[in-house]
């Protein structure tokens, strides 16, 4: 098995208005293996690094924003936001049922072909 390669990433700056989001995240500092997954990586091990990635995220100053890119993008891999791709992709679901019914019209209960509105 080979260790996860550190990245040398410079330390982030509080995001002010003139800098990214990403400037200030927290992951900025981690090991850049703990967000995805190696090629073949057991299920096990997949959970438990997914789980640390999340603790990451949950310290995070711009966990919002980031889960808001990779939701925008769409992110197909990796932990952002403190969701996987598979909770992303759930997210994102959930989104687009909530904005079907809400162009749906309502109908009024006992009239006939009647839309309220």
């Amino acid at each position: 098995m080979v260790a996860a390669q550190l990245v040398e990433r410079p330390p982030a700056q509080p995001a002010g208005e003139d800098s990214p989001w990403h400037t200030a995240a927290a992951c900025r500092r981690d090991e850049v293996g703990l967000f995805f997954a190696p090629s073949k990586e057991p299920t096990a091990a997949r959970l438990s690094r997914e789980e640390r990635a999340k603790q990451v995220c949950a310290r995070c100053p711009v966990l919002l924003d980031c889960r808001e890119h990779a939701l925008a993008q769409p992110e197909p891999y990796g932990v952002w936001g403190g969701l996987t791709a598979a909770e992303r992709r759930v997210v994102l679901a959930r989104r687009r049922r909530r904005d079907v019914e809400l162009c749906e019209p309502v109908r009024v209960p006992g009239a006939r072909g009647r839309i309220a509105g």
